[in-house]
């Protein structure tokens, strides 16, 4: 009795060839356009640590106080539509007291800078349009690109108003997550100028002085995830200081973070969720479906392949008068 080519041979056939080709285009098509930085971001960063900051009320610099730094990133869907296909991210960073932290005006706070950054929504690169301000330089600032390598990176510092080089130095893990370290320093360098009374730069027979602002950071440590390049842990140790105009050295102190200023065990915890919801997600597009689909695609295939030659070998075969078909 003749089976001939049976039509779940070519069925299975057909699927195992479909999947062969649908597992590269997972990989190479689907994955790329999922590693996308989001525009409707809405994240907050607390970083927390000791150190001496200058007391208005009392005209000097009072050492190891609680230093507070909050750093809120919202994204502004709207902008980011009319870009034409970057993000536009508006961040708020203030930096507190225990006297200023319980106030409900961020403006009340030490230090309070708002500001923009436009950036690709693939390429993680600063974009000119939108309003950005201040011109942010590098290849990296509230996060690093997608797919981060062993290498340096250059990272946005908004207090210096330039880049710094942060180098590679291994793996590092925070809340049972690995990612990858990254560290850099700053020496002082002249950020800007601010009126003050001239007594504080030791002037005091000037009403005012065009003080100069110097800014230095004693080591700022990021740990990246590696997939998404979003920082699961930081530390900074930052120092603002003043210098009268063509001065050189340091008359006032206005923060000195010495021994650093860090994510709180709540900021890390929910940056560690989303990177593993992240990387997660891009890992199934990139690598578990392309690899179950290249597997099941060739299994489905050999299978088909044979039953199909099979199929023609029992078609060939000799009939009841001994005769070839």
């Amino acid at each position: 009795m003749r089976t001939g080519t049976s039509p779940l041979s070519l069925i299975l056939l057909g699927l195992g060839t479909f999947l062969l080709v649908l597992a590269p285009l997972f990989a190479w098509y689907v994955k790329p356009r999922a590693a996308v930085n989001p525009v409707d971001i809405d994240t907050t960063a607390v970083y927390t640590g000791r150190g001496s900051v200058f007391d208005l009320e009392k005209v000097e610099t009072v050492p190891d106080q609680n230093i507070t730094i909050t750093q809120r990133v919202r994204g502004n869907v709207a902008e980011s539509e009319r870009s034409g296909g970057a993000a536009v991210w508006d961040v708020t960073t203030s930096v507190d007291t225990d006297k200023s932290l319980p106030a409900s005006d961020p403006h009340d706070a030490l230090s309070f800078t708002p500001h923009r950054w436009v950036l690709d929504r693939r390429t993680t690169e600063p974009v000119r349009c939108c309003g950005a301000k201040p011109r942010i330089e590098g290849e990296a600032y509230l996060k690093f690109p997608f797919d981060v390598q062993k290498r340096s990176y250059q990272w946005w510092d908004n207090t210096l108003g330039d880049t710094v080089v942060m180098r590679y130095r291994g793996t590092a893990k925070v809340q049972g997550y690995t990612g990858y370290r990254f560290t850099a320093s700053v020496p002082p360098t002249k950020s800007g100028t601010r009126m003050v009374p001239g007594r504080l730069v030791d002037q005091p027979d000037r009403p005012q002085v065009l003080a100069e602002e110097w800014y230095a950071n004693h080591g700022v440590e990021l740990i990246v995830d590696q997939a998404t390049g979003r920082v699961v842990h930081a530390r900074t140790s930052p120092r603002q200081t003043l210098r009268a105009p063509g001065g050189d050295k340091d008359v006032a102190v206005l923060l000195d973070a010495e021994q650093g200023v860090s994510f709180t065990d709540e900021t890390q915890k929910e940056a560690v969720r989303q990177a593993e919801r992240d990387s997660g997600q891009l890992r199934l597009v990139g690598e578990t479906v392309p690899i179950g689909a290249a597997v099941a695609g060739f299994l489905l295939a050999a299978i088909g392949g044979a039953l199909v030659i099979r199929g023609r070998k029992d078609e060939e075969g000799p009939d009841s008068t001994g005769t070839h078909q």
